[in-house]
């Protein structure tokens, strides 16, 4: 799948359950900042999600639907939950602001490698009916939390996606991205079938982008055999995960382990959200991400 700088815009509804959304996740180990913004269009108009946690703790969570819009042809003329986004330069630089009662936020997003894009035909997709496009991101700016002022300097990425899923048939959907510096993050997403009661059972994607050093460009690799383990707490929330990444059918599987720094579980009427962020370690590195559990709600 090729990424164009016209598919950073918004997509046109494609039918019942469509959606379009730009979502941002970043983590700042240094300010103990992390957070993850959600900005959509539907059939019913605008909708916008924020989570921001500070010192392990959620300090401001923020979701807002049915905001009214008029086919928008740009993301700076989509606003919902405090949200507001805007492309500087497609596939390369944006700028992300949050404002609300206990938390502001005024950041610069910059592209620091190359694009993570999911197959419209890879498995994952086909049975979350989704289809876009991930990139690594530096986040830099500054936040406001209860009052006080904090320097931001995380990484981080930032998607768009589209998709009109059959919750009928899903059991569960997870995101994880794991950032280390700019040169170096991993992509992960994976669809549990209805019915299906184990990781071995999902439709797992996921990609590596990193600094090529024979070429001295980013590269993206799409891994051949996902593997994701996880731990969860008594009430099925994510504790800690496992990743190995073969790449090839024959080679030694990328490794990296992960346990949570900070989290919180939304409901969402139908569907439950466990938000988490992760420290991670990869091949002697240490970094944070993201491990978003998205499920029916029982």
């Amino acid at each position: 799948m090729t990424v164009r700088p016209e598919d950073d815009a918004p997509r046109p509804p494609a039918g019942d359950g469509f959606s379009d959304a730009v979502t941002v996740a970043f983590g700042d180990e240094r300010a103990d900042l992390f957070g993850v913004t959600r900005l959509g269009l539907a059939e019913n108009g605008a909708s916008g999600l924020a989570i921001v946690f500070h010192r392990g703790e959620p300090v401001s969570v923020r979701a807002e639907a049915g905001v009214e819009v008029n086919a928008p042809r740009a993301w700076d003329e989509v606003s919902a939950a405090g949200l507001d986004t805007e492309v500087v330069e497609p596939l390369r630089s944006w700028r992300l602001q949050y404002a609300a009662d206990d938390a502001t936020l005024d950041l610069d997003l910059r592209a620091v490698g190359a694009v993570a894009a999911l197959d419209p035909e890879h498995p994952a997709a086909r049975a979350g009916g989704m289809t876009g496009f991930e990139q690594a991101v530096r986040v830099t700016g500054t936040a406001t939390l209860r009052g006080q002022r904090v320097s931001v300097d995380a990484l981080g990425h930032r998607g768009h996606s589209s998709r009109a899923p059959d919750w009928d048939r899903i059991a569960l959907a997870r995101t994880v991205g794991a950032w280390f510096d700019d040169d170096l993050a991993v992509s992960l997403t994976a669809i549990r079938p209805a019915g299906a009661k184990h990781h071995e059972d999902e439709r797992v994607a996921a990609t590596i982008l990193e600094h090529d050093p024979e070429s001295d460009a980013p590269r993206a690799t799409a891994v051949v055999d996902p593997r994701l383990s996880t731990t969860y707490d008594a009430d099925g929330r994510q504790l800690a995960a496992g990743l190995e990444l073969f790449v090839d059918e024959d080679g030694a599987p990328r490794r990296a382990a992960g346990e949570v720094a900070c989290g919180t579980t939304l409901d969402l009427g139908r569907l439950t959200l466990h938000c988490a962020f992760f420290r991670w370690r990869m091949e002697g590195r240490t970094g944070v991400g993201r491990y978003d559990v998205l499920a029916r709600s029982s």
